[in-house]
């Protein structure tokens, strides 16, 4: 009998605030694309004397992704030193949080139902980036600090995922809501939201030791690691029938050219970084009172807004594209009288604009002026009246038509709004 095996997969979601100053220091966060090194300071540098002073919008900013993810958000925490010997954080340790992060105990519900624990999302400063070149004939390692300090969301899961797929689906949905908390714009090409998995396997109650994958920068890239590393621990279970103990973890890369992961190093514990509570910040306390002003602040969120969007008829695929269009809902609410599935499907394959093609039926006649309605209504009338089968086609349902019916008004009222000439057919169609 083939032993049944069971993946135990964790994600560690790091995702960058698009505040305009770093985490702790008055340099631009904004770090995409600028000329390396031009944009630090005697704080992000680590110079001797110089002190850090934390970033309101930033913490706040981080309490909504909590808040987003169903966490509780810890009263009273603080930063943490964690002792970091690399190249890429100037300071030899990085401003992080250990033992008291802003938010804990939070879940997120997979379109199955299953609920994936989050275990915290804590706020940090981002490091360095190398890049590894060759000056002459001599292999070098150059480092910008532009990165250095800019404010970095941790979010970390429990090892609730049990596929590739679900670990997609995960990834995507906490993309979905930091976007539209509007914290960042969680560009993955740009760096500014990376994911590491940790991996094993329980093959007939026996463990795998573990491996975090690290820095990846795409779903589908997250999905073949995953699948590659599945795969390749099973096979060395078999061979060699080792275990996990708490000393074998290690982290591994991912080429995205080969499809395969490579060893890294061996992973370090807690204890290895030495955390103790940063000396130059006082401990933050997080009045209840203004963790629900946060809360009043928050937008509604995608799952939310695709169940409405499925409620008013629009097909799941289509509701979850169109759950990121800020405006999508309450247009095809005000536009009842049309087919929602139909009208959804055109949006979503571009058919039809929906800021210019449909005015929602809210922006009435009684809000078009007077005059612009009397001139524009015989050039309507004319319009139609010269277009017989194209009127026919709108009322069958084909919504796309009435983009060509606006292009030929506004032939002849020039000038003429999209969106006035748009509401004054929709209601002469009626």
């Amino acid at each position: 009998m083939e032993n049944k095996v069971t993946p135990i997969i964790g994600l560690e979601v790091h995702v960058e605030l698009t505040t305009k100053s770093k985490m702790f220091c008055a340099c631009p966060a904004d770090h995409f694309g600028k000329s390396p090194n031009s944009q630090t300071c005697p704080v992000c540098l680590g110079l001797p004397g110089a002190l850090p002073v934390p970033n309101k919008q930033a913490i706040e900013d981080t309490i909504k992704i909590g808040l987003a993810l169903n966490c509780e958000v810890n009263e009273n925490n603080h930063f943490d030193r964690k002792q970091y010997f690399y190249p890429d954080l100037p300071k030899g340790y990085q401003i992080s949080q250990y033992d008291q992060p802003l938010c804990h105990d939070g879940y997120l519900t997979l379109d199955s139902g299953k609920k994936i624990r989050i275990l915290r999302v804590h706020l940090e400063e981002d490091t360095g980036k190398l890049q590894h070149t060759t000056i002459g004939s001599e292999k070098v390692s150059l480092v910008d600090f532009n990165r250095s300090g800019v404010p970095l969301v941790e979010i970390v899961s429990e090892p609730d995922l049990s596929s590739s797929e679900e670990a997609k689906e995960y990834l995507k949905k906490i993309h979905a809501i930091v976007r539209q908390l509007d914290v960042t714009t969680a560009d993955m090409e740009k760096g500014q939201m990376r994911l590491e998995p940790t991996v094993n396997l329980n093959v007939a109650s026996h463990f795998t030791p573990l491996v975090e994958l690290k820095n990846i920068n795409s779903f589908n890239f997250a999905v073949t690691a995953l699948e590659y590393e599945i795969k390749r621990q099973l096979s060395e279970w078999q061979k060699t029938g080792v275990e996990k103990t708490k000393s074998n973890k290690t982290t591994r890369g991912y080429d995205s050219v080969k499809k395969i992961t490579f060893p890294q190093r061996l992973k370090e514990e807690a204890k290895d970084y030495r955390y103790f509570p940063e000396p130059d910040i006082p401990p933050l306390v997080i009045r209840p009172s203004v963790v629900e002003k946060i809360k009043k602040t928050l937008p509604q969120l995608p799952d939310a807004i695709i169940a409405q969007l499925i409620a008013l008829g629009v097909k799941m695929n289509d509701a979850k594209i169109l759950s990121k269009d800020k405006t999508a809902l309450a247009a095809l609410r005000a536009n009842s009288g049309l087919d929602q599935a139909k009208l959804a499907s055109l949006i979503v394959n571009k058919k039809i604009d929906l800021a210019a093609d449909i005015e929602p039926q809210f922006t009435r006649l009684t809000q078009i002026g007077e005059t612009d309605a009397a001139k524009l209504a015989p050039l309507i009338d004319q319009v139609l009246m010269e277009n017989p089968q194209v009127v026919e086609d709108y009322k069958k349902g084909k919504i796309t038509v009435l983009g060509f019916l606006i292009g030929q008004v506004r032939r002849t009222a020039k000038g003429a709004d999209a969106k006035t000439i748009s509401a004054l057919l929709v209601d002469k169609l009626k």
